[in-house]
């Protein structure tokens, strides 16, 4: 999907030479501080960033040079700025999902259908008639989600989509996009709701990819304490038997996991 991927914003290199698989209906966590580059890695998947070097293809499809509706039609994306104000009802946010079909290939019976299927997903059927702007921000977040999944994409593109919503919320969210089948790549903040979720982690750190695997693989003691500059100590979930990662500021007199061991 990601081959050798550089970008420049400004002064500043960005994303450096990243290169990224993902295989056809994973769920792909995609961790890193503030500022690692997740977002904008994200952008230039979807192409509204253009690459300074290499190339993405999204299902053979070259991001870079295809156009806006093509891509649409493959990916769907929920980013962090989304505009609050829309004078719509939710039904009609979910709709905006229809849109990259073109009219002449859709009906209006199937549309609503998606739309229904999709507000369900989501748990939010309750919320159709309501208009968007009236939402908490956690209801809205479900409501752009089900409008992601209205489009009906072969590839879902999550930035933090997990923010505003509470912890009921956010296991329902992340155990429906994993029961989608569709591949996905999901940005997150919360590392235990990573490693709970998302079958590999691609791990970013100044720009670049510095590990790429399963949570066991990148989820390390020393490899979290280097990236995120905390005191790191992994147990594993008594029902899932997924890592737990328990962070602490890091005592500056006290070793660090590598120097531990």
């Amino acid at each position: 999907m990601v081959d050798r991927v550089s970008v420049q914003l400004g002064d500043t290199l960005a994303i450096d030479d990243v290169s990224l698989e993902v295989r056809p209906g994973e769920v792909l966590g995609l961790l890193g501080p503030n500022g690692c580059g997740k977002s904008t890695l994200l952008r230039t998947i979807y192409g509204t960033q253009r690459p300074s070097a290499g190339t993405v293809h999204l299902d053979g499809l070259d991001v870079t040079s295809a156009r806006r509706r093509d891509v649409a039609r493959r990916c769907a994306v929920l980013t962090q700025d989304h505009a609050t104000d829309v004078e719509l009802s939710v039904l009609d946010v979910v709709l905006l999902g229809r849109i990259p079909h073109g009219a002449s290939r859709r009906s209006a019976d199937d549309d609503l259908r998606r739309a229904s299927e999709a507000l369900a997903r989501t748990d939010a059927t309750h919320l159709v008639h309501r208009a968007f702007p009236t939402l908490s921000g956690g209801e809205r977040q479900r409501v752009l989600l089900a409008r992601a999944l209205c489009q009906d994409p072969r590839v879902l593109l999550l930035d933090e989509p997990t923010n505003h919503l509470d912890v009921t919320h956010q296991l329902d969210l992340l155990g429906a996009v994993g029961d989608l089948g569709v591949t996905c790549v999901v940005a997150l903040h919360d590392l235990t709701l990573a490693a709970a979720h998302c079958d590999r982690l691609a791990l970013l750190d100044g720009g670049r990819l510095v590990a790429l695997g399963t949570p066991e693989e990148v989820l390390t003691p020393a490899r979290v304490e280097a990236t995120y500059r905390v005191a790191c100590d992994l147990l594993t979930h008594p029902r899932t038997g997924r890592p737990l990662v328990a962070l602490a500021p890091r005592d500056h007199g006290s070793p660090t996991a590598q120097e531990a061991s």
